[in-house]
């Protein structure tokens, strides 16, 4: 019992440095200058596709995960990163996982910078959101592969949880909905390739 702790806390550690990372980040620039301000934002390396397709500032696609705007966007995606991450990262490894979420970031990004592009219309964007989805997706599919349950998180509740997220950003408006859909698929994508459900070793009772 003792090892399976340590095991965890080990494998946690990950979760807990991006968490921190965001959180230091956004209390730097929050003694700068006003975070709800997408100018602001701008000028610090939040995503803006003309900035990105015409300059080549391809760096926004990254830097613009760990900028928030405010501190209940900030809140809002850092607890369910804490839950998630919870969850997958002692399953998968902080390897796999930091690779998730970085490469469903960068999809959800892309995903949004082409659906502006399609649509003539261009905004400020920032947040780990589209990571953050793109870990959702991916818990999913590791529940799928364990029969729909992994540790306390069911794969219905996951699928609830999806619904609901998906619901409240298309019902609300300054709401990236393209970075959540492209990192969902994306983080779900990357798990397929990723994980592999370790089999468990059979045991053979030997009779004298």
């Amino acid at each position: 019992m003792e090892n399976k702790g340590r095991h965890q806390k080990k494998a946690l550690n990950m979760t807990v440095l991006l968490v921190s990372v965001n959180v230091i980040v956004f209390l730097v620039l929050s003694m700068q200058g006003m975070t709800e301000d997408a100018e602001f934002l701008l000028h610090h390396g939040a995503m803006y596709v003309p900035y990105v397709a015409e300059g080549g500032e391809f760096y926004r696609l990254f830097t613009c995960m760990f900028l928030h705007f405010g501190f209940e966007h900030l809140m809002n995606n850092m607890i369910v990163l804490l839950i998630i991450g919870w969850n997958l990262e002692s399953i998968i490894g902080k390897t796999r996982f930091l690779l998730i979420f970085m490469a469903s970031g960068l999809c959800g990004n892309i995903v949004s910078a082409l659906w502006d592009i399609s649509a003539g219309e261009y905004a400020v964007s920032a947040g780990a959101s589209g990571a953050v989805f793109g870990l959702i997706g991916a818990l999913l599919y590791v529940a799928i592969c364990n029969r729909g349950n992994i540790g306390d998180i069911s794969g219905r509740g996951i699928v609830f949880m999806i619904v609901i997220m998906l619901y409240y950003g298309f019902v609300n408006t300054g709401v990236d909905n393209a970075a959540h859909v492209g990192g969902l698929l994306s983080g779900f994508f990357f798990a397929v390739l990723l994980y592999r459900k370790r089999k468990s070793k059979s045991r053979q009772t030997v009779w004298n």
